[in-house]
């Protein structure tokens, strides 16, 4: 091949060229790899985002819960739209509280410690596996993503590979230009593949490192408030007693 053909064939196979000269199976793996990179950084930004504002926010209500202030004063400014995880456990454990509360002043009669204890800790439970289940809210992409992506690229570099020996068979030549089309398809869905997949492995691993920390500080934290509120309750408990006598 003279160097006036080598140069006609490498003026032919320009990126884009290649890209939008190959076969519709191959146009769909490769758009479907764009779409989903491109969906995989809309949820990576959005939880990178989530997680920053939470953790601020979780930070603020730490501040101010142990600031030595009421805790009825700090739920009234709380009210029914906490912003973040942890100010939603308090909420929901001064909730059943203050539910106990008014029940007992209606009956007249003392309510068992053990069983408030474990229903405040319950909706503090309920009230943080609901909020991390938000966090956790497409997740599952990232991990199919990371895990998938690399596979379905194989998939093309293995159609690519076939087109180019199609290539060959048809035009009975070895040459680049018969080549060509068909090992770039390949190389094209391979790193689309890598570019879906390498950015969701990292972040997913990332990210759940995040919210997994986040879901310790706030076991901590709702193991600190229940003990608050255990004394709180044997408080009660020993001066209805002694009301009693």
């Amino acid at each position: 091949m003279d160097t006036q053909t080598l140069n006609e064939v490498a003026n032919q196979m320009s990126m884009w060229d290649m890209v939008w000269s190959s076969d519709l199976m191959t146009k769909v793996v490769m758009i479907g790899l764009i779409a989903a990179s491109v969906w995989s950084w809309a949820i990576i930004f959005e939880k990178l985002g989530t997680l920053r504002q939470v953790k601020a926010r979780s930070l603020k209500f730490e501040e101010k819960f142990w600031s030595g202030g009421s805790l009825d004063r700090l739920y009234e400014s709380i009210g029914n739209h906490p912003n973040d995880p942890m100010a939603a456990m308090f909420a929901a454990a001064m909730r059943e509280w203050k539910r106990t509360n008014i029940m007992k002043s209606k009956t007249d009669r003392g309510l068992r410690g053990v069983s408030l204890q474990q229903r405040i800790e319950k909706a503090m439970t309920v009230s943080m596996d609901k909020d991390l289940d938000a966090l956790d809210t497409r997740m599952g992409f990232l991990a199919s993503t990371g895990s998938v992506a690399p596979l379905v690229g194989l998939f093309g570099t293995v159609w690519g590979i076939i087109n180019s020996f199609n290539a060959i068979a048809l035009s009975q030549s070895n040459s680049l230009a018969a080549m060509a089309p068909g090992i770039a398809e390949a190389l094209f869905t391979t790193a689309f593949g890598l570019i879906a997949a390498i950015p969701a492995v990292v972040a997913y691993n990332k990210i759940s490192s995040d919210i997994d920390g986040y879901a310790k500080k706030l076991e901590n934290f709702m193991a600190e408030f229940s003990s608050i509120l255990s004394r709180e309750i044997d408080d009660t408990a020993i001066k209805a007693d002694m009301a009693g006598e």
